[in-house]
């Protein structure tokens, strides 16, 4: 079983570590990064969010200003309507921005095609890829402009009936 080396005259099975060593390893071991954290559910929507909301405020915008050049008759209202969702999207892009910076999220377009988005993300030292498709996109942009216009009609309304009282 133990058998002797051929120059230094060590036993091969007298494998031993002095105390100081084994602390010294222990300290290194110690001293090395965690391992990287998987982003939660929350992180994804984060992102997702870091995503749509800068086209959704694009679109918006866009549509205001197409409003403001045709010759609808109520062409002022929708205009400042548009406008009046284009900030409130402003302000949850800035937000949203803030959420990242706080959970250590870094998000890096890679590529743009017919089909989707790809963006590498590094989230808290844990690096991957975020594909989004175009489809959902669009489906998923529908929906949220839905939503800011629902909750802008009725902060409109609740306006209405602070003024009345």
């Amino acid at each position: 079983m133990s058998k002797k080396l051929e120059k230094n005259g060590l036993w091969e099975s007298s494998r031993m570590m002095l105390p100081q060593h084994r602390e010294a390893l222990q300290h290194l071991r110690s001293d090395k990064a965690a391992p990287a954290n998987r982003p939660t559910a929350e992180d994804i929507g984060i992102m997702r969010d870091y995503v749509l909301l800068p086209l959704m405020h694009g679109m918006i915008k866009r549509k205001a200003v197409e409003i403001e050049r045709s010759a609808e008759t109520l062409r002022q209202l929708y205009s400042r309507a548009a406008h009046a969702l284009a900030a409130q999207i402003l302000a949850d892009i800035s937000e949203t921005k803030t959420k990242m910076m706080h959970r250590s999220i870094q998000m890096f377009e890679e590529e743009k095609n017919d089909r989707a988005i790809h963006y590498r993300y590094v989230c808290r030292g844990h690096e991957d890829a975020l594909i989004i498709a175009k489809d959902y996109m669009r489906a998923e942009m529908s929906v949220r402009t839905a939503r800011y216009i629902d909750h802008f009609v009725a902060s409109m309304y609740k306006k209405g009936d602070e003024l009345k009282t």
